[in-house]
């Protein structure tokens, strides 16, 4: 069954795409997009009965490792570079006054 691409489908299109086609672009594109249906069709004409649906190409699987501290957060040997601090804290220079 042949798909034929009407000038409206084509004058919709090009609105959703924001598209100026030339007279010699609208033909080209119903062309284009008649091709594609065409290849739509003889997919179509496949047997997948036999083929499980999928959502991935490939298996899917937890990537994640499990959320153990392993060496702590490092903050100790952080403020040993610091030039003073305060708290477990580093005490910087005010940026402003309130």
């Amino acid at each position: 069954m042949p798909n034929t691409i009407t000038n409206e489908t084509i004058d919709y299109v090009a609105i959703l795409a924001k598209l100026d086609l030339t007279a010699e672009e609208r033909e080209q594109a119903k062309k284009d997009m008649g091709r594609m249906l065409d290849h739509f069709d003889k997919l179509n004409e496949l047997d997948t009965s036999a083929v499980e649906p999928m959502s991935h190409t490939f298996p899917l699987q937890n990537v994640f490792r499990e959320d153990v501290v392993t060496n702590g957060d490092g903050s100790e040997a952080t403020l040993k570079n610091a030039p003073e601090e305060k708290n477990t804290m580093f005490v910087v220079p005010k940026t402003f006054d309130s």
